[in-house]
């Protein structure tokens, strides 16, 4: 069945196994979620869910939002995404979704925002090879030739260059979760997701395979 839920992610630590073997693991906090409207095939052309995460004081809404949230009787939320769930239909306006949605074992995927790394060489950026580094060698780290001559004369799409790197949309994915703490809404997932700690992530079930 998909699944999803909105959270943060803490920070990485280690579980062992009751044989012994340590599973290096990102702990997430996620949830409690609640829903805060509802998409439908009558009205909007597809099924899906809006879910609201983490509780804000009333001066930070605005008043679009304000009116959106006061319409479905749900307290102020920071962040909201939409989630096309199998379980659409069962699930109200007001409902909470929490860490229990997902159980030891299932697979996910993780998108968060990779960190940013500031402005870049092509170098680190894209893993060019740097110039000769003899004393004499006036090309130590500079991005190459161009490539282009007087036919085309201008520098061609996707060549990589400087700059900004990183801070941007990642997805890891099939990606297991170890542990579920349903009473401090803590999941524990296998290895490595995107972003710092205290980065907004969001959790869905793993993509099914095509046949």
């Amino acid at each position: 069945m998909e699944k999803g839920i909105i959270g943060r992610k803490i920070g990485m630590t280690q579980l062992f196994t009751d044989n012994g073997n340590v599973i290096p693991v990102t702990v997430l906090e996620v949830g409690p979620c609640a829903v805060v409207q509802k998409k439908t095939v009558e009205n909007d052309g597809y099924d899906a869910v809006q879910l609201g995460f983490e509780d804000i004081r009333e001066k930070l809404v605005v008043k679009p939002r304000k009116g959106h949230f006061d319409k479905a009787q749900v307290a102020y939320k920071r962040v909201l995404k939409e989630f096309a769930l199998d379980n659409c239909a069962d699930l109200k306006v007001g409902d909470i979704l929490k860490a229990d949605v997902f159980a030891n074992g299932d697979k996910v995927d993780v998108t968060g925002i990779s960190k940013g790394k500031g402005y870049q060489g092509t170098i680190k950026r894209h893993g060019y090879h740097t110039g000769p580094m003899a004393h004499g060698s006036g090309y130590h780290r500079h991005q190459g030739s161009m490539g282009a001559n007087t036919d085309p004369s201008r520098v061609m799409k996707g060549k990589g260059m400087p700059g900004h790197m990183g801070s941007e949309q990642v997805t890891v994915q099939n990606l297991s979760i170890v542990k579920v703490d349903v009473d401090n809404n803590l999941i524990a997932i296998k290895g490595a997701v995107p972003g710092p700690n205290g980065g907004l992530i969001v959790v869905k079930s793993a993509l099914k395979k095509r046949s």
